[in-house]
């Protein structure tokens, strides 16, 4: 009777861990970005610009997929950054992003809480997928100025300087967290292709 009992425990952690594994798989590829959304019908700047958007959520995802905790630790020199602090920076340009387009000002003195990096990545991809879903259905970009307020005043720039500051610089970073994780030893998947926005078979 025990033996028959201690049968069903197992079998019943065995199920168990199989329904927690599957479940956190699928949580993975429920976050944004694991491929790149279908494209738009029309061009426009308001679909053109968020295209760019998917393109750096899609690379952001990869960059960030699988780090380990010594990936994370990895600083290619003394002067430089951690890749676990270059992905906080690219969720710090993620704020500014979303934040244009929310038609919300940055506020310098905000405090938040620190998050995971699995939090913090999350967060990052929703941030880009808001934006760029905004953008998508836009007919006046020029509206979501950048704006950023502090002690000092409050500063707002157009537009344009979204796409050459925070959008270019987060995917300028994306491309370092690659590099960083190729430096310690835990490269990037080979079957997310940047170019179809897909993941190869």
């Amino acid at each position: 009777m025990s033996l028959n009992t201690n049968r069903m425990k197992n079998l019943s952690l065995l199920f168990t861990l199989m329904v927690v594994t599957v479940t956190m798989a699928q949580n993975e590829e429920e976050l944004p970005y694991y491929e790149i959304p279908e494209d738009s019908e029309t061009y426009t700047a308001g679909t053109v610009a968020a295209r760019v958007i998917d393109g750096l959520g899609f690379r952001f995802y990869w960059a960030t997929e699988g780090l380990r905790e010594e990936d994370l630790a990895f600083r290619p020199s003394d002067m430089g950054r951690t890749t676990q602090e270059t992905t906080k920076h690219v969720y710090d340009l993620s704020k500014v992003i979303v934040n244009s387009t929310l038609l919300k000002e940055n506020i310098g003195s905000a405090k938040e809480s620190d998050l995971s990096f699995k939090d913090m990545r999350k967060q990052t991809l929703i941030n880009l997928k808001t934006a760029a879903d905004i953008l998508r259905k836009s007919d006046d970009i020029s509206q979501y100025k950048l704006v950023f307020k502090n002690d000092n005043g409050t500063y707002e720039f157009p537009f344009w300087n979204g796409l050459n500051g925070p959008i270019a610089d987060a995917l300028w970073h994306c491309g370092q967290v690659v590099s960083f994780r190729r430096s310690s030893g835990n490269s990037y998947n080979s079957k997310a292709s940047v170019f179809t926005g897909k993941v190869k078979e």
